[in-house]
């Protein structure tokens, strides 16, 4: 397959994902469309899954004016505090430059480290996906990539101790 193209597996499983946020919405949506400002209050407090949902309300434009930058923010958000599928989310966002700027090494990075907290068939497809995306990019901006995620997995792992004394 050349370098930067995406196999059929591959959509297939970015289209299972977006059908499993679809069906995580529907099923908090009656929640989350009775109480929207709680959602952004619990998001704001730092409760990951609200964080993830109010980025996915702005990524899709779901009861809020369609705002890539703003799902950006909370995908963010989620993803330091660990969420492989907000880590997927941010890879993916750099790797289109839809709310940031296209930045292949920050989509390596970030499809490195939801890879490293996935599943083995989770971790499998999201490998696959970084690998595309490495396919776009020069061995300096994969070194670069590699980098960051090592400094990211330090800067967390001494984090997560600190927090434990």
């Amino acid at each position: 397959m050349p370098p930067g193209t995406f196999s059929l597996r591959s959509v297939l499983r970015l289209l299972q994902c977006g059908a499993l946020f679809a069906a995580i919405t529907v099923l908090l949506g009656v929640l989350v469309a009775q109480v929207p400002e709680g959602l952004r209050t619990r998001a704001e407090q730092g409760d990951a899954l609200s964080q993830a949902v109010l980025g996915g309300k702005y990524y899709l434009g779901d009861g809020v004016p369609q705002d890539y930058a703003e799902a950006v923010k909370w995908y963010r958000l989620t993803a330091e505090q660990g969420d492989a599928g907000a880590q997927w989310n941010l890879g993916m966002t750099y790797d289109l430059g839809q709310g940031v700027p296209q930045d292949y090494a920050r989509a390596h990075k970030w499809f490195n480290l939801a890879a490293s907290r996935a599943s083995a068939e989770e971790n499998k497809e999201g490998a696959s996906v970084r690998d595309q995306v490495a396919g776009k990019m020069t061995p300096a901006q994969i070194g670069e990539a590699q980098r960051l995620a090592r400094e990211w997995k330090s800067k967390t792992w001494e984090e997560l101790k600190g927090q434990r004394r």
